[in-house]
């Protein structure tokens, strides 16, 4: 806890000496890159902030019931290696960070996506990746992941716990923040000036190279609407044979209004043979 105060106190007086810099001298020019051996201490303080996250440890049963193929490598993961690779490659182009994983309506897999993502990227060890359940009236990224939570990430945004005391490490380079139960005010909460504080306060002290949101669906409630302007875009999620055309194409522009749209994802599919296919199913 300790550590952490220290870590967001100095992130924030190194950004206020920067900004004094600039506004009161003259031009510098670029400062050097950082050193081979302070590069390897930087690195070193972040991999200790890292590990004072709890580990996550996922039940067998809900890797199989709850179709996380992507826990392990091989080609029922392949699908979802695929989508981590194509959106790593956008946010390096447009420079994005934060993504939330959305769908017009509930039912189209979202969450089993996100969590598929996010154990992808584990396998991706030279990236550190948050992936945070704002889904916060149904609390479905803890029950996919088989974890009954202590605490939920509602505590984290009103500052009853840190994030170090919430989240839970897989692999030691992908943190969930999970949610124990329904919220009561989900759209609230999610708009609250704070809890926009308490996100940027994470990014800046730990530093992720991406963070996934799992959001309710859009047209659900208006949990999402406040809460997307907040993030660099969007992925929606869309269930093959279930969601109707016009639906996506309805999401697609209530999304463009708030984010980016980084790209529609068809799920569910079953006929998956062809150029941009799979033999096996891909959920």
């Amino acid at each position: 806890m300790d550590r952490l105060q220290q870590a967001i106190s100095k992130a924030r007086k190194d950004r206020e000496t920067a900004t004094s810099d600039v506004a009161g001298a003259a031009p510098r020019m670029p400062a050097r890159a950082a050193a081979p051996a302070e590069a390897s201490a930087a690195t070193t303080d972040l991999g200790l902030l890292w590990g004072e996250f709890s580990p996550l440890q996922i039940p067998q049963n809900a890797i199989t019931e709850n179709r996380l193929v992507a826990y392990n490598s091989g080609d029922s993961a392949i699908p979802f290696d695929m989508l981590r690779t194509k959106v790593l490659q956008q946010a390096r182009k447009n420079d994005w960070k934060r993504i939330a994983i959305v769908s017009p309506e509930s039912g189209a897999g979202k969450t089993t996506t996100a969590a598929n993502l996010g154990l992808s990227f584990s396998r991706m060890r030279e990236k550190r990746v948050v992936v945070i359940d704002f889904d916060m009236r149904r609390a479905g990224l803890a029950r996919v992941l088989g974890q009954r939570c202590k605490t939920s990430m509602s505590d984290v945004l009103e500052r009853r716990i840190p994030f170090s005391q919430h989240g839970l490490c897989h692999d030691g380079n992908v943190v969930f923040g999970l949610n124990r139960e329904r919220v009561v005010n989900p759209s609230e909460l999610l708009q609250n000036p704070m809890s926009r504080d308490v996100l940027d306060e994470i990014e800046e002290v730990y530093q992720p190279d991406l963070m996934l949101f799992d959001t309710p669906p859009l047209m659900v409630s208006d949990d999402s609407y406040g809460f997307l302007e907040s993030v660099d875009c969007a992925l929606l999620i869309a269930a093959a044979e279930k969601t109707p055309m016009e639906r996506i194409d309805v999401a697609e522009r209530q999304l463009s209004e708030l984010t980016n749209v980084m790209g529609i994802v068809l799920n569910r599919c079953r006929h998956t043979t062809g150029a941009h296919g799979y033999e096996n199913e891909y959920y």
